[in-house]
């Protein structure tokens, strides 16, 4: 069988569904990243590196201010929803909306923009949607973290080709309670451990989730039980109870702040973290980022969920989510996004990194 191809002359939507087709499953992206490899060497702006099967090509023009646009080429597993198929403004398929639409985009525009207002570092990477350990945005950041050097950044994350600044951070503990065992016809004899837990519940039934404004946008956190274990056998009193709880916190606050709550909220009990990630503030005041926002002319949105642009916020690099589809589809089986989004998406990127700069150079002209 002959390797997948990409024309990236084609229109955005059709480039879309060329990707969709490439099957990339978290871990079997070679074919896919080969494809995006092929296009993006054929063009003389480009300075193309990979590192596994994560492309990052770079415009080298010497702006003041560089951009990053990154997308993962990496989806959920098959559920029975390839190949892709255009229905009545409709394209659906597996990675259709989580994030083949978004790739398409940078992608088209990484070939079609030899001159952009900025310099750009377009970054297609793999395994986003497993362990971080597999993530090739993450391993960027360990092994050439200079190529993710930028003033701003964009991760082309569905977001109903909107603007969600930032992200929430996340982080996940067990909440323990001890007891001493016991036959359950002489209960007294020992302590039960889940009847414990009820304390902690009742704490966070009582919890009033804080909320923090942060560059206009308003973020609003979550605190709630996901998890509860215990228990030893029909007629044993049990000594132990896990609560394990979630905590979705504002991106104002470090992981370190983050810990630093949960073992207050939860004084008297032994706490364990399991799980965390950091934030990442939207940072909409940079220069960059309030022209692209200007660009977008929409609402600007927080994002309540955890994405990449974390990693980018870790690297001191404001990041904002901004691609088309709607995140609630992600890794359905009926995942599919609007056309009109796809295209929407690419009207503005192009736009933004074509139209005149303060300095009054725009996409097209020669630098000195």
């Amino acid at each position: 069988m002959s390797a997948p191809k990409l024309d990236p002359s084609t229109d955005v939507v059709e480039l879309t569904r060329q990707l969709v087709d490439i099957e990339s499953v978290s871990r079997n992206e070679q074919q896919i990243a080969d494809a995006v490899e092929e296009v993006l060497r054929g063009h003389e702006h480009l300075e193309v590196i990979r590192r596994g099967h994560t492309i990052v090509a770079r415009t080298n023009q010497g702006h003041a201010e560089r951009v990053v646009i990154a997308g993962h080429l990496d989806t959920v597993p098959l559920n029975d929803n390839l190949p892709a198929r255009l229905v009545d403004g409709l394209l659906w398929g597996l990675g259709s909306c989580d994030m083949k639409g978004g790739v398409a985009v940078a992608l088209k525009l990484a070939v079609e923009l030899p001159t952009p207002n900025r310099d750009v570092t377009w970054v297609f990477y793999e395994a986003e949607e497993i362990e971080a350990r597999f993530n090739g945005l993450n391993l960027l950041t360990q092994s050439d973290p200079h190529l993710l050097a930028a003033d701003f950044a964009i991760l082309m994350e569905p977001s109903n080709a909107g603007v969600e600044a930032g992200c929430q951070g996340t982080m996940r503990v067990e909440v323990r309670t001890a007891g001493e065992r016991a036959h359950s016809a002489r209960s007294w004899m020992g302590h039960n451990a889940i009847h414990d837990a009820g304390e902690i519940l009742a704490r966070l039934n009582a919890h009033q989730p804080r909320q923090v404004e942060i560059d206009t946008l308003t973020y609003r956190e979550g605190l709630n039980a996901v998890f509860i274990s215990g228990g030893v056998a029909g007629n044993v009193i049990p000594d132990e109870c896990v609560v394990t709880v979630n905590y979705r916190f504002a991106p104002d606050r470090t992981e370190a702040d983050a810990e630093a709550f949960l073992r207050e909220f939860f004084t008297g009990y032994d706490v364990r973290i399991t799980d965390s990630a950091p934030g990442a503030l939207p940072g909409l005041a940079i220069p960059a980022a309030a022209a692209f926002v200007e660009r977008v002319d929409g609402p600007v949105n927080p994002k309540f969920g955890w994405t990449d642009v974390a990693r980018f916020s870790a690297l001191d690099i404001p990041a904002v989510n901004f691609g088309p589809g709607d995140p609630i589809l992600a890794h359905k089986q009926d995942e599919h996004v609007p056309v009109e989004q796809i295209i929407r998406c690419e009207q503005v990127l192009r736009s933004w990194l074509s139209e005149s700069t303060p300095s009054g150079r725009s996409e097209g002209e020669e630098l000195s």
